[in-house]
Protein backbone atom coordinates (compact mmCIF):
# COMPACT_ATOMS: atom_id res chain seq x y z
CA UNK A 1 0.00 0.00 0.00
CA UNK A 2 1.63 2.96 -1.02
CA UNK A 3 1.31 6.16 1.41
CA UNK A 4 2.12 9.95 0.07
CA UNK A 5 4.69 11.98 2.52
CA UNK A 6 3.24 14.92 4.37
CA UNK A 7 4.80 17.85 6.11
CA UNK A 8 4.72 17.06 9.82
CA UNK A 9 1.04 18.01 11.37
CA UNK A 10 -1.83 16.73 13.23
CA UNK A 11 -3.40 13.64 12.05
CA UNK A 12 -4.58 11.46 15.26
CA UNK A 13 -7.95 11.48 14.65
CA UNK A 14 -10.70 11.19 15.46
CA UNK A 15 -10.73 12.51 18.54
CA UNK A 16 -13.25 13.68 21.44
CA UNK A 17 -14.58 17.15 20.59
CA UNK A 18 -15.58 18.46 24.07
CA UNK A 19 -16.84 21.61 25.29
CA UNK A 20 -14.77 23.34 28.30
CA UNK A 21 -16.76 25.41 30.91
CA UNK A 22 -14.68 27.96 32.56
CA UNK A 23 -14.94 31.61 34.60
CA UNK A 24 -13.22 34.42 35.90
CA UNK A 25 -14.51 34.75 39.30
CA UNK A 26 -16.21 37.59 38.52
CA UNK A 27 -19.68 36.35 37.21
CA UNK A 28 -18.30 36.16 33.92
CA UNK A 29 -18.88 31.90 32.08
CA UNK A 30 -17.61 30.88 28.93
CA UNK A 31 -17.64 27.92 27.14
CA UNK A 32 -14.74 26.79 24.32
CA UNK A 33 -14.91 23.92 21.96
CA UNK A 34 -11.54 22.10 22.38
CA UNK A 35 -10.65 18.78 20.41
CA UNK A 36 -6.86 18.67 21.75
CA UNK A 37 -7.56 16.94 24.89
CA UNK A 38 -7.33 13.64 26.45
CA UNK A 39 -5.95 11.86 29.40
CA UNK A 40 -2.37 12.24 30.75
CA UNK A 41 -2.23 9.68 33.90
CA UNK A 42 -4.55 7.01 35.13
CA UNK A 43 -3.06 7.11 39.03
CA UNK A 44 -3.60 9.91 39.65
CA UNK A 45 -6.21 10.63 37.57
CA UNK A 46 -4.90 13.17 35.21
CA UNK A 47 -6.23 15.01 31.49
CA UNK A 48 -5.01 17.82 29.74
CA UNK A 49 -6.32 20.92 26.87
CA UNK A 50 -4.89 22.38 24.90
CA UNK A 51 -5.97 26.28 24.41
CA UNK A 52 -4.37 29.21 21.84
CA UNK A 53 -3.08 32.18 24.05
CA UNK A 54 -5.47 34.04 21.83
CA UNK A 55 -8.90 32.70 23.11
CA UNK A 56 -10.97 34.80 25.39
CA UNK A 57 -11.20 31.43 27.55
CA UNK A 58 -7.28 31.17 27.92
CA UNK A 59 -6.98 34.50 30.42
CA UNK A 60 -10.16 32.62 32.39
CA UNK A 61 -7.78 29.58 32.93
CA UNK A 62 -4.47 31.08 33.49
CA UNK A 63 -6.72 33.13 36.24
CA UNK A 64 -8.48 30.27 38.14
CA UNK A 65 -6.66 27.05 37.51
CA UNK A 66 -9.89 25.44 36.76
CA UNK A 67 -12.08 24.05 34.16
CA UNK A 68 -14.67 21.50 33.29
CA UNK A 69 -14.22 18.97 30.73
CA UNK A 70 -18.23 18.36 28.75
CA UNK A 71 -18.00 15.07 26.67
CA UNK A 72 -20.94 15.87 23.84
CA UNK A 73 -23.52 14.17 22.24
CA UNK A 74 -25.23 14.06 18.64
CA UNK A 75 -27.75 16.07 19.80
CA UNK A 76 -25.02 19.05 21.24
CA UNK A 77 -23.05 18.54 18.07
CA UNK A 78 -24.67 22.47 16.81
CA UNK A 79 -24.17 23.43 20.16
CA UNK A 80 -20.51 22.04 20.15
CA UNK A 81 -19.80 23.76 16.68
CA UNK A 82 -20.55 27.16 17.92
CA UNK A 83 -18.81 27.07 21.06
CA UNK A 84 -15.90 26.77 18.75
CA UNK A 85 -16.48 29.38 16.21
CA UNK A 86 -17.67 32.03 17.83
CA UNK A 87 -16.05 34.27 20.79
CA UNK A 88 -17.40 34.36 24.43
CA UNK A 89 -16.27 38.47 24.03
CA UNK A 90 -19.20 38.59 21.79
CA UNK A 91 -21.65 36.29 23.29
CA UNK A 92 -23.01 34.41 26.40
CA UNK A 93 -23.26 30.98 25.04
CA UNK A 94 -25.05 29.12 27.86
CA UNK A 95 -28.01 32.09 27.48
CA UNK A 96 -27.98 31.87 23.18
CA UNK A 97 -27.81 27.96 23.49
CA UNK A 98 -30.39 27.72 26.15
CA UNK A 99 -27.88 25.24 28.31
CA UNK A 100 -28.32 24.38 31.62
CA UNK A 101 -24.90 26.00 34.35
CA UNK A 102 -24.67 22.94 37.09
CA UNK A 103 -22.81 24.02 40.16
CA UNK A 104 -19.50 21.83 40.56
CA UNK A 105 -19.25 20.34 43.50
CA UNK A 106 -14.45 21.09 43.56
CA UNK A 107 -14.24 24.15 41.27
CA UNK A 108 -15.71 27.37 40.65
CA UNK A 109 -16.59 26.84 37.36
CA UNK A 110 -19.91 25.82 36.18
CA UNK A 111 -20.34 22.39 34.63
CA UNK A 112 -22.96 22.18 31.52
CA UNK A 113 -26.61 20.07 32.54
CA UNK A 114 -26.90 19.01 29.25
CA UNK A 115 -23.92 17.23 28.89
CA UNK A 116 -23.58 13.36 29.82
CA UNK A 117 -20.38 13.63 31.76
CA UNK A 118 -18.82 16.61 33.41
CA UNK A 119 -15.07 16.23 34.76
CA UNK A 120 -13.95 18.40 37.03
CA UNK A 121 -10.18 19.76 36.62
CA UNK A 122 -7.53 21.58 38.46
CA UNK A 123 -4.64 23.04 36.73
CA UNK A 124 -0.63 21.58 37.73
CA UNK A 125 1.13 23.08 35.45
CA UNK A 126 0.99 25.04 32.09
CA UNK A 127 3.37 24.13 29.08
CA UNK A 128 3.97 26.93 26.59
CA UNK A 129 4.55 24.80 23.76
CA UNK A 130 4.00 26.91 20.84
CA UNK A 131 0.39 27.18 18.89
CA UNK A 132 -0.83 26.27 21.83
CA UNK A 133 -0.52 26.26 25.55
CA UNK A 134 -0.69 22.67 27.62
CA UNK A 135 -3.32 22.71 30.58
CA UNK A 136 -1.85 19.29 32.33
CA UNK A 137 -4.45 19.32 35.09
CA UNK A 138 -5.44 16.88 38.18
CA UNK A 139 -9.20 14.93 37.74
CA UNK A 140 -11.30 15.97 41.05
CA UNK A 141 -13.91 14.75 40.18
CA UNK A 142 -16.40 13.15 37.36
CA UNK A 143 -20.23 13.85 37.06
CA UNK A 144 -22.30 11.41 34.80
CA UNK A 145 -25.77 11.40 34.14
CA UNK A 146 -27.78 9.19 35.83
CA UNK A 147 -30.09 8.81 32.75
CA UNK A 148 -27.06 6.05 31.39
CA UNK A 149 -27.31 3.93 33.82
CA UNK A 150 -28.52 0.05 33.26
CA UNK A 151 -30.60 -1.92 36.54
CA UNK A 152 -27.13 -3.46 37.21
CA UNK A 153 -25.72 0.08 37.73
CA UNK A 154 -23.44 0.35 35.39
CA UNK A 155 -22.62 3.41 33.18
CA UNK A 156 -23.89 2.73 29.77
CA UNK A 157 -21.55 5.75 28.07
CA UNK A 158 -21.69 4.45 24.36
CA UNK A 159 -25.34 4.96 24.32
CA UNK A 160 -25.45 8.82 24.72
CA UNK A 161 -23.73 8.72 20.88
CA UNK A 162 -20.67 10.62 21.65
CA UNK A 163 -19.87 12.73 19.12
CA UNK A 164 -15.99 13.01 18.28
CA UNK A 165 -14.06 15.24 15.53
CA UNK A 166 -12.11 14.16 12.66
CA UNK A 167 -10.48 16.00 10.27
CA UNK A 168 -12.98 18.75 9.93
CA UNK A 169 -15.79 16.59 10.41
CA UNK A 170 -17.92 16.09 13.49
CA UNK A 171 -19.29 12.36 13.54
CA UNK A 172 -21.47 10.19 15.90
CA UNK A 173 -23.11 6.85 15.85
CA UNK A 174 -19.89 4.93 15.98
CA UNK A 175 -20.19 0.88 15.51
CA UNK A 176 -18.95 -1.73 18.09
CA UNK A 177 -16.60 -3.89 16.67
CA UNK A 178 -15.62 -5.06 20.04
CA UNK A 179 -14.67 -4.33 23.43
CA UNK A 180 -11.19 -4.22 25.51
CA UNK A 181 -9.64 -7.29 25.62
CA UNK A 182 -11.72 -8.93 23.32
CA UNK A 183 -8.41 -10.43 21.32
CA UNK A 184 -7.18 -12.52 24.19
CA UNK A 185 -11.14 -13.65 25.33
CA UNK A 186 -11.97 -15.06 22.30
CA UNK A 187 -8.47 -17.23 22.74
CA UNK A 188 -9.49 -18.24 26.52
CA UNK A 189 -12.96 -18.85 25.84
CA UNK A 190 -11.63 -21.55 23.09
CA UNK A 191 -9.45 -23.39 25.71
CA UNK A 192 -12.61 -23.05 28.17
CA UNK A 193 -15.04 -24.86 25.53
CA UNK A 194 -11.71 -27.54 24.70
CA UNK A 195 -11.76 -28.03 28.15
CA UNK A 196 -15.85 -28.41 28.41
CA UNK A 197 -15.30 -31.10 25.73
CA UNK A 198 -12.52 -33.06 26.80
CA UNK A 199 -14.47 -33.17 30.38
CA UNK A 200 -17.55 -33.92 28.69
CA UNK A 201 -15.31 -36.85 26.57
CA UNK A 202 -13.93 -38.51 30.28
CA UNK A 203 -17.10 -38.67 31.64
CA UNK A 204 -18.68 -40.62 28.24
CA UNK A 205 -15.16 -42.71 28.45
CA UNK A 206 -16.04 -43.86 32.24
CA UNK A 207 -19.48 -44.66 31.90
CA UNK A 208 -18.88 -47.22 29.09
CA UNK A 209 -15.89 -48.80 31.18
CA UNK A 210 -18.64 -49.02 33.92
CA UNK A 211 -20.97 -50.92 31.69
CA UNK A 212 -18.04 -53.18 30.22
CA UNK A 213 -17.87 -54.16 34.05
CA UNK A 214 -21.22 -54.45 35.15
CA UNK A 215 -21.94 -56.97 32.40
CA UNK A 216 -19.49 -59.48 33.38
CA UNK A 217 -15.95 -60.54 34.81
CA UNK A 218 -14.14 -62.98 33.23
CA UNK A 219 -11.30 -65.46 34.86
CA UNK A 220 -8.90 -67.77 33.27
CA UNK A 221 -6.26 -69.80 34.51
CA UNK A 222 -5.01 -73.82 34.18
CA UNK A 223 -2.09 -76.45 35.09
CA UNK A 224 0.29 -77.77 32.10
CA UNK A 225 -1.10 -78.38 28.59
CA UNK A 226 -4.47 -76.58 29.28
CA UNK A 227 -6.69 -74.90 27.53
CA UNK A 228 -10.34 -73.80 27.38
CA UNK A 229 -13.13 -72.15 26.19
CA UNK A 230 -16.26 -70.50 28.00
CA UNK A 231 -19.71 -69.43 26.05
CA UNK A 232 -22.68 -68.59 27.45
CA UNK A 233 -25.86 -68.16 25.58
CA UNK A 234 -29.48 -68.21 27.38
CA UNK A 235 -32.78 -66.66 26.88
CA UNK A 236 -35.77 -65.01 29.76
CA UNK A 237 -35.41 -67.26 33.23
CA UNK A 238 -33.87 -70.45 31.78
CA UNK A 239 -31.55 -72.25 34.20
CA UNK A 240 -30.40 -76.41 34.42
CA UNK A 241 -27.53 -78.23 36.09
CA UNK A 242 -24.53 -79.90 34.13
CA UNK A 243 -22.03 -82.13 34.91
CA UNK A 244 -19.41 -84.18 33.79
CA UNK A 245 -16.51 -86.31 34.85
CA UNK A 246 -14.16 -89.15 33.12
CA UNK A 247 -11.12 -90.96 33.38
CA UNK A 248 -7.94 -90.96 30.34
CA UNK A 249 -9.42 -91.33 26.77
CA UNK A 250 -13.37 -90.35 27.43
CA UNK A 251 -15.22 -88.13 25.38
CA UNK A 252 -18.57 -87.10 25.77
CA UNK A 253 -21.00 -83.99 24.74
CA UNK A 254 -23.71 -82.26 27.54
CA UNK A 255 -26.34 -80.29 26.28
CA UNK A 256 -29.34 -78.98 28.49
CA UNK A 257 -32.21 -76.64 27.16
CA UNK A 258 -35.35 -75.84 29.60
CA UNK A 259 -37.73 -72.94 30.22
CA UNK A 260 -38.38 -69.98 32.22
CA UNK A 261 -37.31 -70.18 36.28
CA UNK A 262 -34.93 -72.86 36.21
CA UNK A 263 -31.22 -72.57 37.64
CA UNK A 264 -28.56 -74.47 38.21
CA UNK A 265 -24.53 -74.62 38.05
CA UNK A 266 -22.20 -76.10 35.38
CA UNK A 267 -18.89 -78.19 36.37
CA UNK A 268 -16.23 -80.51 34.36
CA UNK A 269 -13.85 -82.31 36.05
CA UNK A 270 -11.33 -84.98 34.54
CA UNK A 271 -7.73 -86.68 33.98
CA UNK A 272 -5.31 -86.44 31.35
CA UNK A 273 -6.71 -87.21 28.26
CA UNK A 274 -9.96 -85.98 28.73
CA UNK A 275 -11.93 -84.32 26.46
CA UNK A 276 -15.61 -82.81 26.65
CA UNK A 277 -18.06 -80.12 25.50
CA UNK A 278 -20.14 -78.43 27.30
CA UNK A 279 -23.06 -76.10 26.11
CA UNK A 280 -26.28 -74.57 27.70
CA UNK A 281 -28.87 -71.74 25.88
CA UNK A 282 -31.49 -70.10 27.33
CA UNK A 283 -32.90 -66.64 27.09
CA UNK A 284 -32.67 -63.19 29.14
CA UNK A 285 -32.62 -63.52 32.49
CA UNK A 286 -30.23 -66.91 32.99
CA UNK A 287 -28.11 -66.96 35.75
CA UNK A 288 -25.53 -69.81 36.55
CA UNK A 289 -21.48 -70.58 37.19
CA UNK A 290 -19.43 -72.47 35.03
CA UNK A 291 -15.76 -74.21 36.10
CA UNK A 292 -13.21 -76.02 34.72
CA UNK A 293 -10.03 -78.11 36.29
CA UNK A 294 -8.13 -81.01 35.56
CA UNK A 295 -4.20 -82.13 35.57
CA UNK A 296 -2.25 -82.29 32.42
CA UNK A 297 -3.53 -83.13 29.12
CA UNK A 298 -6.85 -82.14 30.08
CA UNK A 299 -8.83 -80.26 26.87
CA UNK A 300 -12.40 -78.59 27.14
CA UNK A 301 -14.62 -76.17 25.77
CA UNK A 302 -17.24 -74.06 27.35
CA UNK A 303 -19.31 -71.82 25.89
CA UNK A 304 -21.72 -69.36 27.08
CA UNK A 305 -23.77 -66.45 25.18
CA UNK A 306 -26.89 -64.76 26.41
CA UNK A 307 -29.01 -61.17 25.64
CA UNK A 308 -30.32 -58.54 28.08
CA UNK A 309 -30.86 -59.25 31.28
CA UNK A 310 -28.17 -62.50 31.41
CA UNK A 311 -25.53 -62.20 34.12
CA UNK A 312 -22.84 -65.49 35.29
CA UNK A 313 -19.40 -65.90 36.16
CA UNK A 314 -16.85 -67.83 34.56
CA UNK A 315 -13.56 -69.38 35.82
CA UNK A 316 -11.22 -72.24 34.84
CA UNK A 317 -8.79 -72.91 37.04
CA UNK A 318 -5.33 -75.18 36.13
CA UNK A 319 -1.29 -74.73 36.59
CA UNK A 320 1.31 -73.22 34.96
CA UNK A 321 1.81 -74.01 30.95
CA UNK A 322 -2.07 -72.19 30.22
CA UNK A 323 -3.04 -71.12 27.20
CA UNK A 324 -5.61 -68.21 26.90
CA UNK A 325 -7.74 -67.15 23.79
Amino acid sequence: MAKQLWKPGNMIYPLPAVMVSVTDGEGHDNIITVAWTGTVCTNPAMAYISVRPSRYSYDMIRKTGEFVINLTTEKLAFATDFCGVRSGRDVDKFRKLNLTKEKAQFVSAPMIGEAPVSIECRVREVKELGSHDMFLADVLAVHADEAYMDKNNRFRLNDAGLLVYSHGEYLAGGRKVGTFGYSVKRKQQKKQMQKKLDKKSDRESDSEAEMAEMAGKLKTSGKPGMSGKLKMSGKPGMSGKLKMSGKPGMSGKLKTSGKPGMSGKLKMSGKPGMSGKLKMSGKPGMSGKLKTSGKPGMSGKLKMSGKPGMSGKLKTSGKAGREKR
